[in-house]
């Protein structure tokens, strides 16, 4: 017999729709009840290595930690990494099955992926009391409505009850709630229990008329009116558009604990993957982060990162196209801290060999670092652990591209050359006594009086992140109701909303 679930949708993407099934996932867990994240196809630059070694979206891997259970590939079984603009790699179960046009995979493969989801669904429900799903998008982009698996198509072959998050501080959320609810089919609309305001400002009473009239209209409640807070973005990306929010980065930190800050620029490359690599230092008191395209804005950096990529040899051109490949061979020259990370690794070396990927051939790097890179058809996923600058770190591995490191000290995966530094390690800096050790490498090379805070534990404060997202929904939303919805399904006797799509 299959237990709760609820499958949040948006009016839009980044509506809000990550941050609340997230919030409802801690929500519940402190209630005792035994809940899981699920999202049934993901398209992000951001991805996470579970320890059986299946990538998934960052989104729910973070969703995981806010439920208190292990991630699993389960809970993200299709992960679309976007390559350009018309195609993507499909990451099946958590393994890449190949690369596909936008075309090829919603006219043909995604449909019949349908089963293969929804059976990783029915498994989480089985073993947990609530599965909280996430859906992408907008339930209805009619278009795709046929061969859909990650919004009503999902929820009608599990039953689900659909909440629809509106950002009201777009503006138009009330014709939003409306028409998305009018551009479903009438078996699908059975399933749309009601709307869930997020990113108010100002009095919730002046809001009432238009929850009053929205539910005459549709005959659907409103379960809540989320209050518009800074800082409460966690790890998420839906399509092409990168958001540079992170888990902490928009939070207030103490303040510098030297006499100097550090300022961090990353460099914004294309297709820029796994960028929440720099949150870490963000939470530090006293790193300032910043994301750069210009090479003037390198000039004042106290450290510059470049990031990891799904496009190495594109992102190369763009440093080249900028002027950002000049001025970062001119910082290793003059002995000024640059750290690569993955794809960026993979750029400061000496020679790319890419047949896969871009399929360049073989293209020259920056030269910055002793590596020569060789793209293999199969893609490294793993969850490393070791030591470096004296101090404990771990991190995870996601990417097509072997280094030979040739020389240099060794830096965890890669290596150091003064102060150029080249991983492929993401989520290293997380590691606080790691981060730190970092920190004290990279101020004592820019002459920079920086104290790195003896007490930050990234990890602390990602749960307090996930505690407040928790706290949003217990205060502002229906529990109750919200409750109700999940175990009982949506109510019986929805009214139909016209026009409605075609069945």
């Amino acid at each position: 017999m299959n237990r709760g679930g609820l499958l949040v949708a948006g009016t839009t993407s980044d509506a809000g729709k990550s941050v609340v099934t997230a919030g409802i996932c801690r929500w519940l867990v402190r209630q005792g009840v035994k809940v899981a994240p699920f999202k049934g196809q993901n398209m992000s630059l951001n991805s996470f290595v579970t320890r059986e070694g299946a990538e998934i979206g960052r989104a729910q891997a973070m969703q995981a930690q806010a439920a208190r259970v292990e991630p699993t590939a389960l809970m993200n079984p299709v992960l679309l990494k976007p390559g350009s603009d018309r195609s993507s790699q499909v990451v099946l179960m958590g393994k890449p099955v190949g690369e596909m046009s936008a075309r090829g995979y919603h006219g043909s493969r995604q449909g019949a992926l349908l089963d293969t989801v929804v059976g990783c669904l029915e498994e989480l429900r089985g073993s947990h009391d609530a599965v909280i799903c996430e859906g992408a998008g907008s339930p209805a982009e009619i278009n795709l409505r046929r061969t859909d698996i990650v919004n009503m198509g999902v929820a009608r072959a599990a039953r689900l009850p659909v909440l629809v998050v509106g950002d009201i501080d777009r503006g138009g959320v009330f014709a939003s709630f409306f028409g998305t609810t009018a551009l479903l089919a009438p078996e699908d609309q059975e399933l749309l229990a009601g709307f869930l305001v997020n990113k108010f400002r100002g009095d919730v009473s002046l809001l009432q008329p238009g929850l009053d009239m929205l539910k005459s209209l549709t005959g659907r409640d409103t379960y809540g009116v989320l209050p518009y807070q800074h800082g409460l973005g966690i790890d998420e990306e839906d399509g092409l558009r990168v958001s540079l929010r992170g888990t902490v980065r928009e939070s207030v930190v103490a303040p510098p604990a030297g006499a100097d800050v550090l300022r961090v620029a990353v460099c914004a490359v294309p297709l820029m993957s796994n960028f929440t690599d720099v949150d870490a230092l963000a939470a530090e008191p006293g790193v300032v982060v910043r994301f750069v395209d210009r090479a003037e804005e390198l000039v004042d950096a106290d450290l510059v990162v470049v990031p990891g990529t799904r496009g190495t040899v594109k992102a190369l051109e763009w440093l080249h196209e900028r002027g950002l490949a000049d001025a970062l061979v001119r910082r290793a020259a003059e002995g000024r801290p640059v750290l690569g990370i993955c794809g960026g690794f993979q750029v400061l070396g000496e020679r790319i060999e890419d047949e896969v990927e871009s399929r360049a051939g073989v293209v020259d790097g920056l030269g910055l670092l002793p590596v020569r890179v060789r793209f293999a058809v199969e893609k490294t996923l793993a969850r490393p652990v070791g030591e470096a600058l004296g101090a404990a770190v771990e991190g995870y591995e996601i990417h097509h591209g072997v280094a030979d490191v040739l020389g240099g000290e060794p830096f965890l995966d890669g290596c150091r050359v003064g102060a150029v530094w080249g991983t492929h390690w993401h989520g290293s800096l997380e590691s606080d006594d790691f981060r730190r050790a970092f920190l004290r490498e990279v101020a004592a090379a820019a002459g920079r009086r920086f104290v790195a805070a003896p007490d930050t534990s990234f990890a602390d404060l990602r749960e307090e992140q996930l505690d407040r997202l928790g706290d949003l929904i217990e205060r502002h939303a229906d529990t109750d109701a919200l409750w109700r919805l999940i175990e009982g399904g949506a109510p019986v006797g929805l009214p139909f909303v016209p026009p409605g799509a075609p069945s």
